[in-house]
């Protein structure tokens, strides 16, 4: 066991490192990507960008430059770019908008999804199931940034049902916290319930038809305990696993459209500013950031399965 928790530790470091490297590579590849043009101004001369070439390290080889950022990075004095601030503490004044939001939604999706898929499994064929089938996919299939805008059309503008975007602390307000975040909450779950649904009622479907399934019926036990013991309890193993990997990377700005649509000024909105101003450190941190939680998390999940299936050990 130890050896394969350490197996899944090395993997960890070699996929962040390779991300890492990936991302610094991508912005020194992009065309006008010279971050010394910025910095120096529009009306600077050749010297004056030399000299911010010189003065920032630009000068120097790739991978000399990747390490200092690396280091800054890890050290936590690394400074954007173009605002020139410490981009962690942008960071953590953004974080509390992205958990929020997440962690709401997160809730949601799950919840809604896990109903939606066992009521969609128990009427398999039937109208419950089709019309479920049809919702799931126009939820799919509705743009993030399309069902966010006809919400704070209707709900927020025309009917005045909830705030027009914007993030309120929960230290402030607990309740305008709540009714600015219904909305965004909602608007990021539609994807996931969705998808959830469709592989929940595909999961428990093959599983009825599994024989400890069939044993529990001979034993005599209703249709409601083989459900909820046996049925429901194995099809939510890759529900949980798919969930902790979506909500990692939510979290590490996988809802830039949603806080951008809504304005939450969470960290995927800051980090899609960064990419627009072709700023490197945000971007690589907020990476760095997001590849952590999915890494981790699905490494944690590998070793969880592999407690309780000794058989995942030996194929790892």
């Amino acid at each position: 066991m130890g050896r394969f928790i350490l197996h899944r530790v090395v993997s960890v470091i070699a996929v962040l490192f390779a991300i890492s490297v990936l991302t610094f590579l991508i912005f020194q590849a992009i065309p006008n990507g010279d971050p010394a043009l910025r910095l120096a101004g529009r009306l600077a001369t050749p010297q004056q960008v030399a000299d911010v070439r010189a003065q920032w390290g630009f000068d120097r080889p790739l991978y000399d430059q990747y390490l200092t950022t690396m280091g800054k990075i890890l050290s936590g004095s690394v400074v954007s770019y173009t605002q020139q601030v410490n981009v962690l503490s942008e960071i953590r004044r953004d974080l509390p908008a992205t958990l929020s939001l997440a962690i709401g939604a997160g809730v949601i999706w799950l919840g809604l999804g896990i109903v939606f898929g066992v009521l969609s499994a128990m009427s398999a064929g039937r109208v419950l199931d089709r019309g479920l089938t049809v919702l799931s996919l126009v939820g799919v299939s509705t743009p993030v940034f399309f069902l966010g805008a006809m919400m704070l059309y209707y709900l927020g503008y025309k009917w005045s049902l909830f705030p027009l975007g914007g993030y309120i602390p929960l230290t402030k307000s607990p309740w305008q916290w709540f009714t600015h975040l219904l909305m965004p909450w909602f608007a990021l779950s539609v994807l996931f319930i969705g998808v959830y649904s469709r592989v929940l009622r595909s999961t428990m479907l093959d599983t009825m038809h599994e024989d400890f399934v069939r044993t529990a019926h001979a034993k005599g036990l209703s249709e409601r305990q083989v459900l909820r013991r046996h049925v429901v309890r194995n099809s939510l193993i890759p529900i949980v696993s798919l969930w902790g990997l979506d909500f990692a990377a939510v979290i590490g700005g996988g809802a830039i459209l949603t806080e951008s649509v809504f304005n939450l000024h969470g960290v995927g909105q800051y980090a899609a500013q960064s990419v627009q101003a072709l700023d490197v450190p945000p971007v690589l941190v907020v990476v760095m950031f997001g590849s952590f939680f999915v890494v981790v998390l699905s490494a944690v999940t590998d070793v969880l399965y592999a407690i309780l299936d000794p058989r995942i050990r030996l194929s790892a």
